[in-house]
């Protein structure tokens, strides 16, 4: 690992517990994308498309997405609600979090798995949401939307200003059918303002 590696490591911030899933979705039904009947059109483009979060972010609010790092550090232990997909990872592992907002509101909380020698080749800037950093060069990705879950966590709730739960879903960037990272995501109710009201019980495939 490089010098810069180490530094960035080292000034990192304690990393938050990842949040409680109260309900998740069969994964079937999310890579078929069919999410739950009750969602609307434009709640479903968000948690189950497989468009840039921050660009759509970026549209909604009319204003640029600013990343706030959280935490970043080597992840030694498997957490019991880290999505299963990250096992598939190599090993030493690195995990990043940060919160995402736009105009002073935070939309967004985000956490993402890497190994360590992908982190450092595609995290150079700490501050550049991951899709800029992965695009650059134009380089071709394909994204896989592998869950979509009801979390839990008063730390969420603290930020967002808004009680619990919230509406997550975690992914998986590919190139070349090699796999680079798993990001989990949870998004604000207050996304309710550009994409309308939507349901956070009495759920129900279709």
């Amino acid at each position: 690992m490089s010098q810069h590696w180490r530094r960035a490591l080292g000034k990192s911030h304690s990393q938050l517990i990842s949040p409680k899933k109260i309900w998740e979705a069969p994964t079937t039904a999310v890579l078929s994308g069919d999410g739950p009947s009750q969602l609307t059109g434009p709640w479903k483009l968000m948690l189950l498309g497989d468009g840039s979060p921050t660009r759509h972010l970026r549209l909604l609010t009319g204003h640029e997405v600013q990343v706030k790092l959280i935490a970043m550090d080597s992840d030694l232990i498997a957490h019991q609600e880290a999505p299963k997909e990250v096992n598939e990872l190599c090993p030493p592992l690195i995990r990043r979090q940060v919160w995402l907002t736009c105009d002073s509101q935070t939309l967004a909380w985000a956490e993402s798995w890497w190994n360590h020698q992908e982190a450092e080749e595609h995290l150079k800037n700490k501050d550049e949401p991951i899709w800029r950093s992965l695009t650059q060069g134009r380089s071709e990705l394909f994204r896989e939307v592998d869950g979509l879950a009801l979390v839990t966590a008063n730390w969420l709730e603290a930020e967002f200003d808004h009680p619990g739960p919230f509406w997550s879903r975690h992914y998986r960037f590919f190139r070349h059918n090699r796999q680079l990272t798993v990001i989990r995501e949870v998004f604000s109710p207050k996304l309710e303002t550009w994409l309308g009201t939507t349901p956070r019980k009495g759920l129900k495939i279709v």
